[in-house]
């Protein structure tokens, strides 16, 4: 596996909700889906390398699942992970 390929396995999807979004326009923060094994160094990597941008801190938090009722049945919700990407002053990301 190639780094860029190696980078786009990391990145899986923008976390795009209502707290993120907050934290974006406060903080020039972008948060992210990575998978469970992805450590803070390969995600400032792959960050910087797809979009071309200076990462200056990154914070990871594994959100756990939630166990879920639909009538009789019940299930999990998957756990993940969460990536919180600080940039430098004045770069963006453009995510939508």
């Amino acid at each position: 596996m190639s780094n860029m390929d190696r980078a786009y396995h990391i990145i899986q999807k923008p976390v795009i909700t209502e707290k993120a979004s907050d934290d974006s326009a406060a903080r020039n923060s972008y948060t992210f889906r990575v998978p469970q094994d992805a450590n803070k160094v390969e995600i400032r990597n792959a960050i910087e390398q797809l979009f071309e941008v200076k990462v200056t801190s990154v914070n990871t938090l594994n959100v756990r699942s939630k166990i879920r009722r639909r009538g009789f049945v019940a299930g999990q919700t998957p756990a993940w992970k969460k990536a919180m990407v600080c940039l430098a002053d004045g770069q963006t990301i453009d995510v939508l």
